[in-house]
């Protein structure tokens, strides 16, 4: 069982266009049932959602202000984060919205002390508004918080599997990495996490897992086995001299 971890977990993966909220609530309530029994089983967990559902920077207007459309992608994980938070709260779990500056009484001030308190009294920590600045990306605020929380490994939820040496949608004969280096990921520039990411955690000695949130239970999994031999996505971390395929 992993002690304590920091999960990422897409906008995409929890939004649903079609549906009235705009959030797809069957996809939210497994996911929210996954981790609440990871920390009732012991795992501390801290959680960083995106805001891809409702807000990408790149698909604003080629003249708008990047630094304008970054302010925008924050305030959508904020708008997620609460979303969550209540669906953990449906469940009776226990969960904090923490932010880098403050939202009123919507949200807390990050603090690492106050967040490592939290944790320990069993409350899941849902990350927002990533490092308060722009050209940051939420991959890089799950790096920085798994090293200040002192994680034992990141968790990278994902709508794909793993890491491929190219992209599976586009090349049948791409294929996966069992488990393969920060090394290996940034110089080919695979597409694990970002490379400031890739970097804070190699610098941090902290393994990542990236895995597919379409195989069921596949939270309650990483969390309960932090092992190569029992796990079906891709482990990443410093130590790994020869990388190698599934």
């Amino acid at each position: 069982m992993i002690k304590r971890t920091v999960i990422k977990l897409s906008g995409e993966a929890i939004g649903d266009s079609q549906a009235a909220s705009g959030y797809n609530d069957m996809m939210i309530d497994s996911i929210v049932g996954q981790i609440a029994g990871a920390v009732r089983a012991g795992t501390q967990v801290s959680l960083v959602v995106g805001g891809g559902n409702l807000w990408r920077g790149h698909q604003a207007r080629p003249d708008m202000d990047r630094v304008k459309a970054d302010s925008m992608g924050m305030l959508a994980t904020v708008m997620n984060a609460i979303y969550l938070a209540e669906a953990f709260k449906r469940q009776g779990a226990k969960a904090m919205v923490l932010t880098p500056m403050p939202f009123a009484n919507m949200t807390r001030i990050y603090e690492k002390d106050i967040a490592m308190e939290l944790m320990a009294n069993q409350t899941i920590l849902i990350n927002a508004a990533g490092t308060g600045h722009p050209y940051f990306s939420t991959d890089t605020i799950t790096a920085l918080r798994a090293a200040e929380l002192e994680a034992d490994c990141i968790l990278y939820a994902k709508n794909i599997d793993g890491v491929y040496d190219s992209d599976p949608r586009k090349n049948q004969e791409a294929r996966k990495y069992k488990a393969l280096s920060y090394r290996t990921a940034i110089r080919e520039g695979l597409n694990a996490a970002d490379i400031a990411a890739m970097h804070i955690a190699n610098e941090a000695g902290i393994p990542s897992y990236v895995f597919g949130l379409g195989t069921p239970g596949s939270i309650t999994s990483a969390c309960a086995y932090p092992c190569t031999g029992q796990l079906n996505g891709t482990y990443i971390n410093v130590d790994i001299k020869e990388d190698y395929y599934v």
